[in-house]
């Protein structure tokens, strides 16, 4: 492998020093869980592994289906970023029967794909452990091998309102709205749990450029707001080994070819806003893998959101890019107009009922 880039070697020995300041002052590992997946064949785990005081309670470290240990939800957003994270911690996850061994990066991030267990399709839970802290549960959502259709969704302007691309406005929604201000996009939560119950045992999977940092608030939020429960595949902010920011195109690109791979025989719904760069990229990946997507779903963010989108561009809204030949691709302002739109096209299904909940493991 090449060189390290330089920005990436600047921030290891900075996260070294401080690393070894806190342990000094004796701060020990925690752990952060988060939702994962997998299929009959493979299960994908996340943690992470921060420092923190011993015997102090600090955070939660377990980030479950149920969000009800999530950290703080309604602290202002800058917390969750005050984080030290641990690298090259040695790590062991137990699935099923199975033990396995690996350590945190230099992010303090556990990606783990373990290849065959003994989970059956449904909620399920691995254990993850590291020295010096108990055993923290995860959950995990196996994909049966003859479920045939799944949802790819953003998150920003998609399923709640941020207006992310404004710079001052993303940073006034991340870093110091309390999560209980944040508001949901209307209808949204309603038409995804009408998808899903159209097609049982079907993934809902999240996709950001916002930092793993914001996962426990984010999907307490979800959860409160009546998402249906999925994993988030966010991203480590910072410099990389290839430069000094990651790119978030390449991040959700990278993230649905992913999905493909790992679920060959599901077709998916991609869901996003013409605030960004959704439209073209959910476009493109549809002309590319046109048997894997079964329709695309794009909101229409408000002249309002809009202006605030692209402070100094149009205010009437943005020209359609091309869409996908041969992909449907449907365009709503909230989720209530988009389910009657996929409604009419026949592709919703089953309505659900009033009063329904999101699908969560069982207790």
């Amino acid at each position: 492998m090449s060189r390290p880039h330089a920005a990436a070697l600047i921030e290891d020995a900075y996260h070294a020093r401080v690393e070894r300041v806190l342990r000094g002052r004796g701060w020990g590992n925690r752990i952060l869980t988060y939702v994962g997946y997998g299929s009959p064949g493979f299960v994908r785990v996340f943690a992470r592994i921060i420092l923190g005081r011993r015997g102090t309670a600090g955070p939660p470290s377990r980030q479950d289906a149920t969000g009800a240990l999530a950290p703080a939800p309604y602290e202002r957003g800058w917390r969750v970023f005050v984080t030290a994270p641990a690298n090259g911690v040695p790590v062991t996850v137990t699935i099923g029967e199975r033990t396995v061994h690996t350590r945190s990066d230099r992010g303090g991030h556990v990606d783990l794909v373990v290849q065959g267990h003994d989970l059956a399709p449904g909620w399920q839970q691995v254990v993850v452990h590291a020295e010096g802290t108990d055993p923290v549960p995860a959950d995990v959502f196996i994909v049966a091998d003859d479920v045939d259709f799944g949802l790819v969704s953003d998150i920003d302007d998609t399923v709640i309102t941020t207006m992310l691309p404004r710079p001052l406005i993303a940073a006034w929604n991340t870093f110091v709205l309390r999560a209980k201000n944040r508001r949901a996009v209307a209808g949204m939560a309603p038409f995804y749990r009408a998808m899903l119950s159209a097609h049982p045992g079907a993934p809902a999977v999240y996709v950001s450029t916002g930092a793993w940092n914001t996962a426990p608030p984010l999907t307490r939020f979800l959860l409160e707001s009546g998402y249906p429960l999925g994993p988030l595949l966010l991203t480590d902010w910072g410099p990389t080994n290839t430069g000094w920011f990651r790119s978030g195109r390449e991040h959700k690109r990278a993230c649905l070819e992913r999905m493909c791979s790992d679920f060959p025989n599901i077709r998916w719904l991609l869901v996003g806003d013409d605030g960004q760069h959704d439209p073209q990229l959910y476009a493109d990946f549809a002309e590319a893998h046109a048997d894997r997507v079964a329709a695309v779903c794009i909101r229409q963010l408000s002249p309002t959101e809009q202006v605030l989108s692209h402070p100094m561009g149009r205010v009437d809204g943005p020209a359609r890019p091309a869409e996908a030949r041969s992909v449907p691709t449907f365009w709503a302002p909230d989720g209530h107009t988009m389910r009657r739109v996929l409604d009419d096209a026949g592709l919703v299904g089953t309505p659900v009922a009033a009063g329904e909940q999101p699908s969560r493991p069982g207790r």
